[in-house]
């Protein structure tokens, strides 16, 4: 049976599947490490301090979006946008019907930088707003 065609797409997919599988493992052994040192305690009897068990016991306190990954991503897909639309042009001297589809591609990267670059400034606007009570 041949896939042809279809090959890259379920590669993609088998990767999605074995990287999405991997993080719910990662975290269920993350929380088993952070309360082994609580279940050592109880089999060996000791005394248990009640602020020791509930440190341990309530979940990690989530600080939010950090905006720089954001910024950072924004820049890099934005300058990769322009290369793309520069190399339209550069392509459009070899084959002239090739011009307009890869500009598309290229506003399309520039405009999912440009996106990611707003939510940056968003999360970051949004973050002192709250930092000042406001």
């Amino acid at each position: 049976m041949e896939f042809g065609p279809f090959a890259v797409a379920i590669a993609f997919w088998a990767f999605v599947a074995i990287a999405t599988v991997a993080g719910i493992i990662g975290e269920y052994k993350k929380r088993q490490l952070t309360l082994e040192p609580l279940r050592a305690a109880i089999e060996k009897g000791q005394q248990l301090d009640p602020a020791v068990v509930e440190r341990l016991m309530t979940p990690p306190r989530e600080d939010g979006i950090n905006p720089i990954p954001l910024m950072v991503g924004g820049i890099v897909c934005a300058s990769v946008g322009v290369g793309v639309a520069l190399l339209a042009w550069f392509l459009s001297k070899i084959a002239p019907i090739a011009f307009y589809p890869v500009l598309g591609g290229g506003v399309v990267t520039l405009c999912i930088g440009a996106g990611l670059v707003l939510s940056a400034r968003m999360v970051e606007r949004a973050r002192r707003r709250n930092a000042t009570g406001g």
